[in-house]
């Protein structure tokens, strides 16, 4: 267990803190009699503008002597105190936008006029669309990916771009994916997954954070995504019910290799979603269910092998898949009293999946088919989550406490069949995989406005565990199974951790210091019978702080600069140690000895806002020691490769974004979004032991990329919305090779009904069938090149109804 010293000390030397926009501020204070020091009831509290002293908001003492004031945007005020027998009390008051509430403290009134010290207000709360460090987007927008997947969705994002299934900030996959502020079994309490199969309509909005607090998990180096599921608090009965259809795979984009199955093609799509709520008196009861069903050419790569020996070798790999992915929601909330409110909800989801595969493979050099390898993937993915959330309100608006419990099981269950045939024999052969996962999270949040702040702190503590069956039922000859590498093992991990935020504003300054305190403990137990692993794992107690500090220029002008630390912890199928045979000659294994990645990161950013529009630029520099990668490698004598989970030393992501938003005119306006950075992985050796025990040398690489993003909207009468947008991916380094570029168009158009209650749509995705997938990897004795012809355009209809 190593403790960084130097960044300990920087714990415990400055205060904690935390940041975020927000539009609205709750003021309140407590008035009293300087004399006496007794509260004093039903005096009058007025909030004028400072520069015209116009009316803004008033209110009176309760008997306690305490005043609220809500809704108060930030900016320039007078206060105004005024009561019988007293003399009138005015203080200019500023109010910020770094917290939704501002506690003034004891306000005293005396017979003596005296004007009190100006007091400066500041808030923490979620951030909005236009804060600095936080970016969010509602999905409804998004009409040109309406009805798709929450992956496909946030493909016209600012900031991200998709590769391999998952979602990357800044060109950085190392991304911490939340479902309404929580880690899920769905979206991965480690690595992201399953982004691609959540149906977009169970989601009201997606937050971009990237540059976490120390309130959130230190995982994710890339930073964090936040998506905020659909839910209603309306006194009565309402919801919102739709449907959406679709087609994808529209025409065969490249020919299969000879001998295969057929491309899936005109593949159906259908999405039906209900969301309900019901609210009286003190039960809100709240139900959100979608189902998403698809057929889809999930993969269609085309790759070609070469070796140093001069052999050749041509292969496809297709996979016509059909998914079924139910999700739903439901749960209630009890208002107890003004103070006090219980939230108990579940939440159930499930996942089937059927691969249908082909996978020829060709003599490069004589064109003759030397095997043919068809396989049947059958996999069920099943979550549950219970939560219970308790929340009391002190009678100081702002000041809360906060205690919740969520317990997850969900389980893999995966069987794949798969037969494989040459010249000289034929086989048929199996393995059968079960996973199950039990996640316990406890956390303990505090909340308290202070005159010239905001606090908040916490603990959290984890216990997550993941036992593993793996069994191959090998041929009695020709088998192509490992057979002992299969077998037993349980993936352990213990986290407490404890954070403190604080947020400081005045009028030109903003400051954020924050630090989280972690401790993990990671055990990965190996069956004894295993053919090459055995049972390893980690330790460590570490700091996590971030830093902001903004200048104010003015309402319409910041600049800010940032720092934070995170960790990325290798998630159980990082570790697991068993070959993964969905390609039949390109196997996937894990490493058991993984160890955390640590990054450290820089940004510079400014944001300037005008009536009709605003800029944001960002500058940023990367640090991550221990890059966790995959590694391509042969064996003498036989043409597999294995790529092997593996920790790669330093890595570099250093760039610069933009995002212009602009309205052109009352009927169109744009958001371009620029990005361009440099990746770099510094030359490193490792040791790998899977098949067999060798050491590689990696040379170092290097690449300049980016993306731009072209999102137009379009209005046209007051009921009908278009949006047309356009994406260009530069090519970009990948693990022992690169990928190219990638450009796509999609468009969508939006049109409101039934007085605005209804809607339909209809969208298509990548409308001239551009994107293709196509990459190029070097390793050693060996190198390869890629196509994947995947499924990417669709076309959808859709309807909507809220009642």
């Amino acid at each position: 267990m190593k403790i960084n010293l130097s960044l300990l000390a920087f714990c415990l030397f400055f205060p904690l803190l935390a940041f975020a926009q927000v539009s609205e501020v709750t003021i309140s204070g407590l008035v009293k009699d300087k004399s006496s020091g007794e509260p004093i009831p039903f005096a009058n509290v007025v909030l004028k503008s400072s520069n015209d002293a116009a009316f803004v908001s008033g209110t009176i003492t309760q008997e306690n002597g305490q005043f609220t004031l809500v809704e108060i945007k930030p900016g320039d005020y007078t206060l105004e105190l005024t009561f019988l027998g007293f003399q009138t009390l005015q203080s200019p008051l500023f109010v910020g936008a770094n917290s939704e509430y501002l506690d003034l403290g004891s306000l005293f009134l005396e017979e003596d006029a005296q004007q009190l010290d100006e007091v400066v207000v500041q808030a923490n709360a979620e951030a909005i669309s236009n804060a600095l460090d936080k970016k969010t987007y509602a999905l409804d927008q998004n009409i040109s990916q309406s009805g798709g997947s929450v992956l496909q969705s946030m493909s016209n994002l600012p900031g991200i771009t998709i590769q391999d299934s998952q979602v990357q900030l800044r060109g950085n996959s190392q991304v911490m994916v939340l479902i309404d502020g929580k880690q899920t079994a769905i979206t991965g309490f480690g690595s992201q997954n399953g982004l691609e199969n959540i149906p977009s309509s169970a989601v009201e909005r997606i937050e971009i954070i990237n540059n976490p607090s120390a309130k959130y998990d230190a995982n994710g180096n890339a930073g964090i995504i936040n998506i905020i599921l659909k839910k209603d608090d309306q006194y009565g009965l309402n919801g919102t019910f739709g449907l959406t259809t679709g087609l994808g795979a529209l025409w065969v984009r490249k020919e299969n290799l000879p001998g295969i199955r057929p491309q899936y093609s005109a593949t159906p799509k259908i999405n039906p979603s209900l969301s309900l709520n019901y609210r009286k008196k003190k039960l809100n009861l709240f139900l959100q269910a979608d189902n998403l069903y698809t057929k889809t050419l999930n993969k269609n790569e085309f790759v070609t092998r070469t070796y140093d020996d001069g052999t050749v070798i041509n292969q496809q790999l297709k996979r016509n898949r059909n998914t079924n992915f139910f999700t739903s929601k439901a749960g209630l909330d009890w208002l107890i009293n003004d103070q006090n409110t219980l939230t108990v909800s579940g939440f159930f989801s499930q996942e089937s999946i059927k691969d249908y595969g082909d996978q020829p493979f060709f003599n490069g050099n004589t064109g003759e088919s030397y095997r043919l390898w068809q396989f049947l993937e059958d996999e069920v993915l099943t979550a549950y989550m219970g939560s219970v959330a308790y929340e009391h309100k002190f009678s100081q608006p702002g000041q809360k406490l906060n205690i919740g419990f969520n317990y997850t099981f969900d389980r893999e269950d995966e069987k794949y069949f798969f037969s494989n045939s040459t010249s000289d024999f034929s086989t048929e052969e199996s393995f059968f995989l079960i996973a199950d996962q039990k996640v316990a999270d406890f956390t303990l949040d505090y909340s308290k406005p202070f005159k010239h702040g905001f606090l908040e702190t916490g603990f959290k503590f984890r216990r997550r565990t993941i036992p593993t069956n793996m069994q191959f039922n090998p041929s009695q000859t020709n088998s192509v199974l490992d057979a002992g590498a299969d077998g037993l093992a349980t993936y352990k991990e213990t986290i407490p951790a404890v954070y403190g935020n604080y947020t400081y504003e005045v009028r030109k300054l903003e400051a954020e210091l924050g630090m989280r305190l972690e401790y993990v403990n990671l055990k990965y137990e190996v069956d004894p019978n295993h053919n090459t692993y055995r049972s390893d794992g980690y330790d460590y107690f570490q700091p996590f702080p971030n830093a902001r500090l903004t200048y104010k220029f003015d309402n319409k002008n910041k600049l800010s600069a940032f720092f934070n630390r995170r960790v990325d912890r290798p998630d159980e199928v990082d570790i697991r140690i068993f070959p993964k045979y969905d390609d039949a000659e390109i196997i996937k294994v894990g490493n058991p000895a993984l160890k955390p990645q640590f990054t450290n990161t820089f940004e510079l950013g400014y944001k300037n806002e005008w009536e009709t529009g605003s800029l944001y630029t960002a500058a940023y520099h990367k640090i991550s020691d221990g890059t966790i990668t995959r590694i391509a490698t042969t064996v003498d004598n036989s043409t597999l490769i294995y790529n092997i989970s593996q920790n790669a030393g330093k890595s570099y992501n250093s760039g610069m974004e933009i995002v212009l938003s602009q309205d052109l005119s009352d009927r169109i306006s744009l958001n371009l979004n620029l990005n361009g950075y440099r990746n770099q992985i510094d030359a490193f050796s490792v040791d790998v032991l899977y098949p067999i025990e060798q050491t590689l040398d990696i040379e170092k690489q290097e690449m300049f990329s980016g993306n731009v993003k072209l999102n137009g909207n379009f209005k046209f009468g007051q009921n009908t919305e278009a949006q047309l947008t356009a994406v260009y991916l530069a090519p970009d380094i990948i693990p022992q090779g690169r990928i190219e570029g990638r450009f796509s168009v999609d468009a969508g158009v939006k049109k409101a009904i039934q007085n605005g209650r209804g809607s339909l749509f209809a969208n298509a995705t990548d409308l001239f069938n551009s994107l293709v997938i196509k990459k190029t990897i070097n390793g050693t004795g060996f190198n390869y090149t890629s196509s994947d012809y995947y499924e990417t355009q669709v076309i959808r209809l859709g309807y909507s109804y809220k009642f």
